[in-house]
């Protein structure tokens, strides 16, 4: 079985971008979620091995689906333009953090190195 990564991002062409390059790594898109209750019925579905999460979604913010997949020792890669950086390294400590806009490269080093493979 492919790992998957769940991919929690509103806007249809940064999802199309992320899901090329997850299947470049590898990977498969487990989901891809546009809202945060989406998001909370999808890890409850199947478990990600990593998720990459914008922040502001139509219907709040991403932090109770975080929260939950902190709890599930999923790692987290935030891509948001709309996020505090310092307030995210503070409440996440361990999760990546690729402010928009950022580049392929950046962004697969962050999945490199959430998943535990060398970047």
């Amino acid at each position: 079985m492919t790992d998957t990564v769940l991919i929690v991002e509103d806007e249809l062409f940064v999802v199309l971008d992320l899901e090329d390059l997850i299947a470049e790594e590898g990977f498969a898109v487990s989901a891809h979620c546009g809202t945060v209750a989406a998001t909370m019925i999808a890890i409850e579905r199947q478990r990600p091995v990593c998720a990459i999460l914008d922040v502001r979604l139509p219907d709040g913010e991403v932090f109770p689906a975080a929260d939950r997949m902190r709890e599930m020792n999923v790692p987290l890669i935030f891509h948001s333009g709309h996020a505090n950086e310092n307030a995210l390294r503070i409440r996440y400590p361990d999760a990546q953090i690729c402010p928009k806009p950022s580049s392929p490269s950046h962004l697969r080093a962050a999945l490199k190195k959430a998943i535990g493979r060398t970047a």
